[in-house]
């Protein structure tokens, strides 16, 4: 059945056209912030926010079709999380959360974060922070308390790096104890794709078990926006080959590090599409490796708390 035609724009979002592929049930959008100006920004942050609260990302999840969301604390609001619990309050079971921390949490802080739905925590080490200049020994003491915490069972840490910061860190990033999650493809230069040193880290990261790769923000480095950032492609096409089954995708709505009126939504996920190569790799990066990752429940047709393994493992059909 053809999806009904859009008459307004969703906030933040580009023209009226739809994915040429319409996602499936339960497919997640793992990357995305919300602005709420009922939410005072940190002192540190040097920019005004955009307007994009729950309400207008409800919008775009009608257009694209997604029914899952990850909401990720953007640095804006330094280490104060409330703009993102009361997102996870408003979306509900269908949304996790990814925080920002400082180094000096303590237990019950993160405890009462997993009672909210958190599951991961976001360490920056490109836009500016409340804490100054974040370091490796930061990430790495982070790591250490989630590994620690029992109701951290199963959290990340997430990271956001500039390609050469990832090659620099390596071998902290080897021997973190919990899963490790990358931003928006580790801002690798799609003119050097799989060449890049960068990319080297990143497989071999991906090759280790331990490591995830967030389909994202493909237009940070991309010099093709007019045809929809195919200079990303092989780069897109060469993770999906080193690793389908740890990667996730995300909108980075509302897409502040782009110019206004820039960023067609569903061209993004149509870029995924051409990524994976195949529907039902599509499907595995929206679907089943987020409710992995993030511990989201299958679609409910499968009944309650059955996970997309199960699913899997059971020969059950999607």
């Amino acid at each position: 059945m053809p999806w009904p035609e859009l008459t307004t724009p969703v906030p933040h979002s580009v023209g009226l056209s739809r994915p040429q592929r319409p996602p499936p049930p339960g497919a997640c959008d793992s990357h995305m912030h919300i602005f709420d100006a009922h939410f005072a920004p940190s002192p540190h942050w040097p920019r005004t926010p955009p307007h994009a609260p729950v309400d207008a990302y409800r919008q775009l999840q009608r257009r694209l079709g997604t029914e899952r969301a990850v909401v990720v604390t953007p640095s804006t609001y330094g280490t104060d999380n409330a703009c993102m619990l009361d997102a996870l309050d408003q979306l509900g079971d269908r949304a996790r959360g990814v925080a920002v921390l400082g180094q000096d949490v303590d237990a019950d802080e993160l405890a009462r974060l997993a009672a909210r739905r958190v599951c991961g925590l976001r360490v920056n080490f490109v836009s500016p922070q409340s804490w100054g200049a974040t370091t490796p020994e930061m990430l790495a003491t982070l790591a250490r308390k989630l590994a620690a915490h029992p109701a951290c069972a199963g959290w990340h840490v997430q990271i956001f790096a500039h390609p050469e910061q990832i090659v620099a860190m390596a071998p902290q990033l080897q021997a973190l104890p919990v899963p490790l999650v990358i931003d928006h493809l580790g801002r690798i230069d799609p003119t050097q794709g799989p060449e890049a040193l960068a990319y080297g880290v990143l497989r071999a990261l991906l090759d280790g078990g331990n490591a995830w790769v967030k389909l994202s923000g493909a237009y940070m480095r991309s010099a093709m926006h007019a045809t929809a950032y195919a200079d990303t492609l092989p780069l897109g096409r060469a993770l999906v080959q080193a690793a389908p089954e740890r990667l996730v995708w995300g909108s980075d709505w509302p897409h502040t590090t782009e110019a206004p009126g820039t960023v067609n939504d569903a061209d993004l996920l149509d870029l995924l599409q051409a990524w994976a190569g195949s529907d039902a790799v599509a499907d595995r990066i929206l679907v089943d490796n987020p409710a992995r990752l993030y511990g989201f429940d299958i679609p409910s047709l499968y009944g309650p708390g059955t996970l997309l393994t199960d699913v899997r493992t059971h020969g059950l059909q999607i």
